[in-house]
Formats: structure tokens, C-alpha cells, sequence
């Protein structure tokens, strides 16, 4: 069918008014929103979805979310006949989230199946934590984490408390392809609800502060700045922190405030340094250590200290996992936890140097395709076999144990505040701690450029960029030689040397290239999974001596990711 007749379905007398009278103008004024409401539908992807709220098949509503709980309800009966199902349900400060939750709440209960609901927003992470602390069969978190506004999510975890991955991801996406509109229980049953409030923040709470603190050395000198950009953290990480035994915690008491328009910053993304400008800001009054932000769903964190000039500076999220992932193995070498059975958890787009920590202390580290539900499966599949320590990814997302089969912005927030306060009372900085390393490891420095192209034709677009990297790769980049060229979409790895191709089956197909030059420089290329742009990651590498040379070599890397830049044209 056209557009216009998939809108045309939705005016009949199934849907309800409001939504029908919504169509109905979008058709009247030939909106130009008709389009992308209805060309396709909004697809369930092995996560879950992400997309714009509003009327249409490709937007997030009652139907499509109806549909997608319905499906779930589906295959949970399939893979738990005759048993009591349990889901847990959180939802962040996004708008309609908190009707969201209750809607899929009560098309399980229509479905017999028992929920545990939130009372009010949470952080994505304890609902992972609640998955496995209330020994659920599965969960459901409503986010579309740092997107704009108009944006929210729906993400599935099954009992593990780590997001569906194969085959269950698979069998729930063919139940909700399978399930019609007409298909949805609406009608819920409040007697299978079971209400969770703050008491499971105390129980949460303290987990992390067991599985994440190691030695209580200056926690009461340190100057921390927090903002939770408006999301859900201030429901926990305050509350955390003072447990812990940080008594100086400066709030951003403007960013304290829930609220799905995020009225005081562009994105709510940690990432971006103008998220944490306000902290920033406030650091610079209360002559603070470290400052500390979180996204909105509140599983990721960005982080700021001061540099060698005492300056606050933002790091990325390769340079954070960094000092987490190293002071996080010393301590367990320090006492004597590490028996060479260990391992850590990494991607394929986070930077190497994840593999030269992992080999420092005699354990292993694995990288899986972009995502925390494929570290969930790497601790699933070990366990019995090898102990999962920490791991993270790029994007800002660590994960301090398997307490939390997610990133954890609380227990990873503990850690960093331990290595700053550790750091003070010693006379340094975590920045000069993570020179330090540098020194010890090789220094590595990163870089990421987002091309947005929205729509239909913007997806045509990155889908076209994709054929043109795999099929006519570059051949140098900042002047060193391409050698290898990693194809997860094809699972082959081609020489490019020999022009010789082998076969990479050990991680799933995904559409991500990955570009190996001969002095070690690394592009990763990928589409967003829930964003409409595409994404280039980059590591370059080269060692280190002293704190001295920090300054220059950092210079010398920054300038060679920007002829890759070029070589690529993204310039």
C-alpha cells in the first residue's frame, strides 16, 4: 500500500477519536509529517524501539507500543507455559513515559502476567537490577535515552537482567510482526500490579556500594559537582554518594528538576561538553575536584577533572573507562583476586587499549558488536567458566560488576569518586593518573563525527555511504597504509596485503567496517541503531615517556585524526 491508505487504516472505528481526528488532519493538510508517519512500520529491532512520538506506524503510540507488549506477552507464555510470569517496569522523564508504563503494564496484566511497576521514574540501570533482584522473567524500560524531546524508547530484558539477545530477541520480534492491532488486550488487571518505590533504591543503593567501592581514603575531602541534566539520577546518585561517605556533593539544582523538555541544555547528552556546561560552571565556584553528569535514562555518565593546566576538562568515555578499568584491576590485584580467569568487557568501536590493560594483568578482554546486552551475553555465557570484572563501551557506558547486567552510571559514579578522592589525597589527579597509565599502557586518543541524515531519504543515504566504504575502501589514511578491513555485515576479514578474505563468524552480522591501518590507527564505521545518522569512530595511538610530552603528543594525535578526517572527506 501507498502512504496514504496506511493512513486511511488508521481511521477506522478501532483506532480512537483523538487519534483518528490526528490522521485525519495530517491528510487534510497534506502534511508533510504523513510521509514519515506511515511509509513503513517503526521497527522492532533486537532491542526494542526508538522513535518519534505522534500517530502513524512509524511513530510511537498506544498501537505500536501495544503491539510490541502484546508480542512480548506472546512469547513469554510460549517460553513459560503453566508458570507464574513476572515483568518489571521502569520509565524515564520523557513525555507520555509514565503512561507508557502503565499502558504495557496493563496489556500483561490483560495477559495474566504479574508486573512490578514503578511508581515513578528510574534510572534504566535499576531496572536491570530490580530484573534479577525480583527474579523476573523479563523487563521493560521506557527511554529513547539522549534523544531530543520528541523522542522515547522501548527496551526488553529478559531474566538475566541484560537486554534480549539471540534466540529470544528473535522470537519476540517474529510474535509482535505477527500480532494485529486487533490483537492487543488494552483492558489490564490492577490486581497483578505490585507498586515499587523507594525502598528498592535503598536495596539498589547499597548493592552498588558493595560491588563498587574498594578503599575509603578521602571520601570526605573530596569537591564533587552533580547534575543529573534533568533525568532520573536525582532519584539516586545524591542519595548514593552520601552513603558512601562523600560529604562534599554540590548539586546543579537547576538540572535536579525532571523534565522531559530538558528546557536547559540543546541535548541531555553527557557526551556533548554544552550538557555539562552549568556544572562546569559551578566547579569552577566551588573549586571542585571532579564534576559528574548523567544522561536521562541515567546508565551513562560524562565526566570532567582537572588538567595540568587546573583547568576542568570533559573526557571521553574511552579515557574514563580507562581509569575505571585499570584502578578497578589493581585493586583486585592488590588483593590477590586475579587468578588469570578473569576478563573485561569491551566493543568494537572502543578503543584497543582495553586489550593492552587486559594483558598487563594477565586476564582477558573481550569485545563484542556495539551495545551492553552483548557484554549481558559474554557474563551469561561465562559464567561457571570465568569471573566478569568491569567493562564498558565508548559511548560513556561502564558497568562496575554483573549486579547491574547494564551500564551502571551509580556504581561507575562510586568507582570515579573513589579515584579522584584516592588520587587528592595523594597529591595528584585523576588526569595525571591517567597519564600515568599512558605511560605504562601506550597512549591512545579518540575521536567520533556524527553525519545526521533524517527520513527516507536521509536513510537512503547512510545505506549508500555504507556500500561505498565496503565496496571502494580508501586505500591510506593520514598516510599509513589500509591492511585490513573488518566486515561485520559479511563476516570476513580482508587482507588487504594479499587481497586474501577469511571468515569472522565469531561475532554476530552487524553493519559495522572497520579499517586496520599499518601503524595501528583504527576507523570504525557504523548507522546509528537508534539515531538517523552514521557514525565514524577513531583511535590512534603512539607511546609516551613523561607527563612533559603529554601536551604535544595528544596535539600530534589530535591532528592525525583530522587527516583521516579528511582522507575519509568528513572534513
Amino acid at each position: 500500500m501507498n502512504t496514504l491508505d496506511r493512513a486511511k487504516e488508521w481511521l477506522s472505528d478501532f483506532f480512537d477519536e483523538e487519534t483518528r481526528k490526528a490522521v485525519q488532519e495530517m491528510i487534510d493538510s497534506n502534511s508533510p509529517d504523513l510521509e514519515d508517519s506511515f511509509y513503513k512500520n517503526m521497527e522492532f529491532g533486537t532491542g526494542g524501539m526508538r522513535g518519534i512520538m505522534g500517530v502513524g506506524t512509524n511513530r510511537l503510540n498506544k498501537y505500536t507500543l501495544g503491539q510490541a507488549t502484546q508480542g512480548l506477552a506472546n512469547y513469554l507464555h510460549q517460553q513459560f507455559p503453566n508458570e507464574t510470569i513476572k515483568v518489571a517496569i521502569a520509565y524515564d522523564v520523557r513525555h507520555n513515559s509514565k503512561e507508557f508504563g502503565k499502558l504495557c503494564a496493563d496489556i500483561l496484566t490483560a495477559n495474566g502476567i504479574k508486573v512490578f511497576l514503578f511508581k515513578y521514574h528510574r534510572p534504566t540501570p535499576e531496572l536491570s537490577f530490580t530484573v534479577r533482584d525480583k527474579k523476573c522473567d523479563a523487563g521493560i524500560v521506557l527511554t529513547a535515552s539522549h534523544n531530543p524531546p520528541e523522542y522515547n524508547g522501548y527496551k526488553v530484558y529478559w531474566n538475566d537482567g541484560a537486554q534480549v539477545v539471540p534466540p529470544n530477541d528473535e522470537g519476540i520480534i517474529r510474535e509482535v510482526y505477527n500480532t494485529k492491532y486487533e490483537d492487543i488486550k488494552f483492558t489490564g488487571n490492577d490486581d497483578l500490579i505490585e507498586w515499587v518505590g523507594e525502598e528498592q533504591d535503598d536495596v539498589y543503593i547499597d548493592t552498588c556500594i558493595k560491588n563498587s567501592l574498594y578503599q575509603d581514603i578521602g571520601r570526605g575531602n573530596l569537591n564533587i559537582v552533580f547534575t543529573s541534566i534533568h533525568g532520573t539520577t536525582y532519584t539516586t546518585i545524591p542519595k548514593a554518594l552520601k552513603k558512601a561517605g562523600f560529604k562534599k556533593v554540590d548539586l546543579v539544582t537547576e538540572q535536579m528538576v525532571p523534565s522531559g523538555n530538558f528546557p536547559t541544555v540543546e541535548s541531555p547528552n553527557p557526551e556533548e561538553p554544552s550538557a555539562l556546561s552549568m556544572a562546569m560552571n559551578l566547579a569552577r565556584i566551588t573549586n571542585a575536584d571532579i564534576v559528574i553528569g548523567t544522561d536521562p535514562d541515567g546508565d551513562r555518565l560524562g565526566m570532567a577533572v582537572r588538567n595540568l593546566d587546573g583547568e576542568m576538562q570533559l573526557l571521553n568515555g574511552n579515557q574514563t573507562n580507562t581509569l575505571l578499568t585499570y584502578y578497578i584491576l589493581e585493586q583486585w590485584k592488590k588483593e590477590g583476586k586475579l587468578t588469570g580467569t578473569e576478563f573485561i568487557g569491551s566493543t568494537i568501536v572502543t578503543s584497543d587499549i582495553f586489550f593492552d590493560i587486559a594483558k598487563k594483568f594477565g586476564i582477558e578482554c573481550k569485545a563484542s558488536l556495539t551495545g551492553f546486552k552483548w557484554i549481558g551475553k559474554m557474563i551469561r555465557e561465562a559464567e561457571g567458566k570465568q569471573k566478569f570484572i568491569c567493562g564498558g563501551e565508548e559511548s560513556f557506558g561502564f558497568m562496575t560488576g554483573d549486579f547491574v547486567r547494564d551500564k551502571d552510571s551509580c556504581g561507575s559514579i562510586l568507582t570515579a569518586c573513589e579515584i579522584a578522592a584516592w588520587c587528592k589525597a595523594n597529591g595528584r589527579t585523576p588526569y595525571q593518573y591517567l597519564i600515568d597509565i599512558y605511560k605504562e599502557i601506550g597512549m591512545y586518543q579518540e575521536g567520533l563525527v556524527n553525519i545526521v541524515r533524517k527520513g527516507k531519504e536521509g536513510a537512503e543515504i547512510i545505506r549508500q555511504m555504507m556500500t561505498d566504504f565496503r565496496n571502494h575502501p580508501v586505500e591510506k589514511l593520514a598516510g599509513s597504509k589500509v591492511v585490513t578491513i573488518k566486515d561485520y555485515q559479511e563476516q570476513t576479514l580482508w587482507n588487504l596485503e594479499t587481497n586474501e578474505k577469511s571468515e569472522m563468524a565469531d561475532i554476530p552480522k552487524s553493519n559495522v567496517l572497520i579499517y586496520y591501518t599499518e601503524d595501528g590507527s583504527k576507523v570504525a564505521i557504523r548507522p546509528s541503531g537508534t539515531e538517523p545518522k552514521i557514525k565514524f569512530y577513531f583511535s590512534v595511538k603512539d607511546t609516551i615517556k613523561s607527563e612533559k610530552e603529554f601536551e604535544i603528543k595528544q596535539k600530534n594525535l589530535f591532528d592525525k585524526i583530522d587527516l583521516i578526517k579528511s582522507d575519509l572527506k568528513l572534513d
